[in-house]
């Protein structure tokens, strides 16, 4: 579905990514793990037309975005990428339902419908009765929920997520966690995660390992296939 080829990236002196070649397959929930300074933001960045890289491709369903110019690259991003980020990066002065339809009345949607896609999604993460307060009246988690709803308003083909959990108590991260799986489950919804957090990372498909700016192994979970419980 999506494939990386040859990626480099620099600022300035530091060469970030120096060659990266991946692939994302529909359906599955990917890890990207490593130290500090490994690359994985930028190349998240990148995988999600937020950057461009100074060579190389990203191939979404045989187009080449890179191509695109800004403003087409915004539009692919709207319809096809949704984004969770570590805080949650929620506009406070709107409600639940106002942030989570925001990108669908962006791309076009009208307001009924945009309001009813957010409000099914508000329903199904279990928010039904926060729809109308803002974010500094929601629990930590209930934001990031918030936040995944908000991602998946525009159907995206995959939702790229950056130390998702980075901020959550314990409780909290464990629920998020369970929540992208029961998401893959119940849509086929396909995850992009860049996390520090072992477990969530030992439970995906396949974990990819950067150091330095390069892939040095991509291991798979010899549970994935089979449909165990993560």
């Amino acid at each position: 579905m999506i494939k990386v080829h040859d990626i480099k990236k620099s600022f300035g002196q530091l060469e970030v990514l120096r060659g990266i070649n991946l692939d994302v397959r529909q359906g599955e929930i990917m890890s990207i793990v490593g130290p500090s300074g490994a690359g994985k933001t930028t190349l998240l960045q990148i995988m999600g037309t937020l950057d461009r890289p100074d060579s190389g491709e990203v191939i979404f369903n045989g187009q080449n975005v890179m191509t695109l110019n800004d403003n087409k690259q915004a539009a692919f991003r709207n319809a096809n990428i949704g984004f969770v980020f570590q805080f949650h990066q929620l506009l406070p002065e709107f409600t639940v339902l106002e942030n989570v339809a925001m990108p669908a009345l962006i791309g076009g949607a009208s307001r009924t419908d945009a309001y009813a896609r957010a409000k099914e999604l508000i329903g199904y993460l279990g928010l039904a009765q926060r729809i109308d307060h803002k974010p500094m009246q929601l629990s930590g988690g209930e934001r990031q929920r918030t936040a995944v709803a908000r991602a998946l308003v525009n159907k995206p083909a995959v939702i790229l997520a950056d130390e998702p959990s980075g901020s959550l108590d314990s409780r909290n991260r464990e629920e998020l966690h369970k929540l992208f799986f029961d998401l893959r489950d119940d849509f086929g919804q396909t995850f992009v995660i860049v996390t520090h957090d072992e477990s969530l990372a030992s439970r995906c498909d396949r974990i990819v390992h950067m150091s330095d700016g390069l892939v040095t192994r991509i291991s798979t979970n010899p549970e994935s296939a089979s449909g165990h419980e993560r």
